[in-house]
């Protein structure tokens, strides 16, 4: 474990008793399992790490799950494919479409946004995934792209109980036309925000059409073709006046104070059911191969949970990490400044999840259920800059 861990960390990962947050707000049993690879052991480990923390068949059976993948990018680093290392691995998607099926549910939906002029099919096929095996993992699995209004005609407003930046947004229909919401993200660092897990991958739920940098000014535009900064990233410009606008228009427009707290209003808006984190295969230096130090990592574990911060909480802690930390300390920080003299902060989302009581990040209060933290550790600040 790094020196960047505070003595809190380093008391929680030991087990010793730590003070609660001020504020309560929802706790989870989370489950880590060890597996090796993708092959045919992981069924086993994801079906009794559900088993762990209660069981699937009540949240499931007879519905419909919509799962947001996490297929960021397009690029891959060498020989490796992007699900070894920066994508959701698909033989995970497909177990877990199995289980799924296994435990009633009646419909799955894969959902991401896919790139430019291209469908979700398309990207996935280009990643190397076998598209026919995901259709056949379970009775009914569709694919939505959801950067687009697509085949629900019209978007859908959710709204923020206790907005940050954004009061509600317009998203696909597919994150409200569903029972269940699975969040599958991969265990992975992130050039701008420190870490990318559960609550950061919410931030792809918000379509390019009506959030990307080429989104029109009345109404979303179906034919973008950029993406996500100026609006999201930096607030140089507002959404479509057709779209929710933001609470304080003289708020911080930096994008480490901008992206954690959207990020975790977009989690309020789409409440996460059921929360898996790939950390089987994975990745450190960042996001994707094209941030500089982006290298292949094998940590070897799944993490499970029903809350997206109880989660990411012992996710954070597995990676070598203080869940607690603030602003600008490990891993809360730009791993690379774009400019001299560059901000290097970003905010701990899941602190500011806790404080408008969407989960607690202590891992103190946190049931850790299968393989204690400390046998799962992988010290990815190390790692990284080995």
């Amino acid at each position: 474990m790094h020196g960047n861990m505070t003595r809190r960390g380093l008391l929680a990962v030991s087990g010793l008793s730590l003070a609660a947050p001020a504020a309560r707000a929802p706790a989870a049993p989370v489950s880590i399992g060890k597996c090796d690879g993708y092959g045919d052991g992981l069924a086993a480990v994801l079906g009794k790490q559900f088993d762990q923390i209660g069981g699937i068949g009540k949240l499931v059976g007879g519905k419909t799950v919509a799962i947001k993948l996490n297929l960021t990018g397009s690029s891959r680093l060498g020989s490796y494919s992007p699900g070894q290392t920066h994508w959701v691995h698909p033989n995970l998607v497909g177990t877990c479409c199995q289980l799924l099926a296994r435990a009633g549910a009646k419909r799955i939906r894969l959902l991401e946004g896919a790139g430019r002029g291209e469908s979700l099919e398309e990207k996935m096929l280009n990643g190397g995934w076998d598209v026919a095996a995901l259709r056949a993992a379970a009775p009914v699995v569709e694919l939505e792209d959801t950067n687009r209004v697509g085949g629900g005609k019209r978007y859908s407003r959710l709204k923020v109980a206790r907005p940050y930046v954004y009061p509600a947004f317009d998203l696909n229909r597919a994150y409200e036309d569903t029972d269940v919401f699975l969040n599958l993200s991969k265990l992975k660092q992130h050039e701008e925000c420190g870490i990318t897990l559960t609550i950061k991958n919410s931030f792809g739920i918000t379509p390019n059409s009506t959030y990307g940098d080429d989104a029109g000014v009345d109404e979303p535009n179906e034919s973008w073709r950029r993406g996500r900064e100026a609006i999201l990233h930096y607030g140089k410009r507002q959404p479509p006046k057709s779209a929710p606008q933001e609470v304080d228009f003289t708020s911080e427009r930096f994008e480490g104070h901008r992206v954690p707290r959207i990020c975790v209003d977009l989690i309020a808006a789409r409440p996460v059911d059921l929360a898996i984190i790939d950390g089987i295969e994975c990745s450190t230096g960042g996001e994707g191969p094209w941030v500089k130090g982006f290298q292949y990592a094998k940590p070897g574990v799944l993490i499970v949970g029903s809350n997206p911060v109880c989660t990411d909480a012992v996710a954070t802690a597995v990676m070598g990490y203080n869940p607690r930390a603030k602003r600008g300390e490990t891993p809360f920080h730009r791993m690379t400044a774009a400019k001299p003299g560059e901000l290097q902060w970003a905010d701990n989302p899941m602190l500011l999840a806790e404080a408008v009581g969407i989960g607690i990040a202590d891992l103190d209060l946190i049931d850790v259920r299968g393989v204690p933290i400390k046998d799962a550790l992988y010290d990815f600040e190390n790692r990284r800059k080995g």
